[in-house]
């Protein structure tokens, strides 16, 4: 009798507990790597998980992405700044300016964006250069992808 118990228990576990080996959990966040390898001291980060906004509605994904030791934006020609840029392939994409801290050599740079409501799935997250009054962003500066946020 004992072993049909553990046996059923046993079983329980295995058929209703979830397989998620390919699945990680709100907050997810990953390292962004430099394109271009002679920036050795450029890194970033990038958080992504659930918040609640105000007044109270449905949960959105919040991406916030902060990059350190990034060259000036005009060592590159016309640009003023940084912008982060995520995107799921063939579904959508969203940008948002990075702004500067104070600091007068090498500031970090940090921006957010909490309106997502797709799922977080084969998501490439780049900071790109920008030009503020021209609206247009320049080539990618560090970036990662991430296979799968939930």
């Amino acid at each position: 009798m004992k072993k049909l118990t553990l046996v059923i228990v046993l079983s329980f576990i295995v058929l209703v507990y979830p397989y998620q080996a390919n699945a990680s959990k709100m907050p997810c966040s990953l390292i962004l790597e430099p394109i271009d390898k002679h920036l050795k001291n450029a890194k970033g980060t990038a958080l992504i998980y659930k918040v609640q906004l105000n007044p109270p509605s449905f949960p959105r994904t919040n991406i916030s992405i902060l990059g350190v030791h990034l060259p000036k934006p005009s060592s590159y020609g016309r640009y003023d700044g940084y912008e982060g840029v995520a995107s799921v392939p063939n579904e959508v994409s969203w940008r948002f300016r990075m702004y500067p801290t104070p600091e007068d050599e090498s500031p970090t740079w940090a921006g957010r964006f909490d309106l997502i409501t797709v799922d977080m799935k084969n998501v490439k997250i780049q900071i790109r250069l920008s030009n503020s009054k021209t609206e247009k962003l320049g080539p990618p500066i560090l970036q990662a992808r991430m296979a799968l946020c939930k």
